[in-house]
């Protein structure tokens, strides 16, 4: 068969393949989100902090994601859990970086004022630096899902979920009549998953980026 009679007739398991690739991504990027930006808030005042954050998630992403998948399986076995902290752990790096910029980016002199009307360390944090950040965290964010999109389909390695599970299968039965038509249905399908949580981050981007800070 062609490959769309191939989608035709595998369209429910391609969906679910599917739903479980973006949800993992989805829910990994979150954690890495909270996790980057925490870590950014912490380490951005100081300059050797900031270097070694940014160093350890660089060399945490230097990491081939096969070799790190496979040392996470001795430790909590097969399927989401080595898939959960390899994704978040990957995901780190352009989160962290882009916080750090940010947040060393924002203007001192509205900093002084916000301090000058009485405003608490907390509070500028919330409502002055991180605001005036978020365009370039956004930014990361959006870096890092279009790796994690890809990462993602090595978990099926480690029986994880997502389209790679099809991509695995089409290239372990490599000569057979579906073989080419699994490996582009699961490549296909990641591309077209990272192109719509791209677009949904633009949307993101117009709705919380005032238009001042984007000119």
């Amino acid at each position: 068969m062609n490959f769309w009679e191939y989608v035709s007739s595998h369209h429910q398991q391609l969906l679910t393949d599917a739903y479980q690739h973006a949800s993992a991504v989805f829910q990994c990027m979150v954690v890495a989100t909270v996790i980057g930006v925490v870590i950014g808030v912490a380490t951005y005042r100081n300059d050797v902090a900031g270097n070694l954050a940014t160093t350890t998630t660089s060399a945490i992403l230097t990491m081939p994601s096969l070799a790190m998948i496979g040392l996470l399986i001795p430790i909590v076995g097969l399927g989401v859990p080595p898939t959960v902290i390899a994704l978040t752990l990957y995901g780190l790096l352009p989160i962290v970086r882009n916080a750090i910029v940010g947040l060393r980016g924002v203007d001192p002199t509205l900093v002084d004022a916000a301090t000058g009307i009485g405003m608490s360390r907390l509070a500028r944090l919330a409502r002055v630096e991180l605001p005036l950040a978020w365009p370039p965290i956004l930014t990361g964010i959006r870096i890092s899902t279009q790796m994690l999109m890809g990462i993602a389909a090595i978990a099926a390695y480690a029986s994880g979920p997502g389209l790679g599970n099809e991509i695995f299968r089409g290239l372990a039965s490599l000569g057979s009549k579906n073989a080419l038509n699994q490996v582009l249905a699961g490549t296909l399908g990641i591309i077209i998953l990272a192109l719509l949580f791209d677009a949904a981050y633009v949307l993101i981007g117009r709705l919380t980026i005032s238009r001042g800070i984007r000119a």
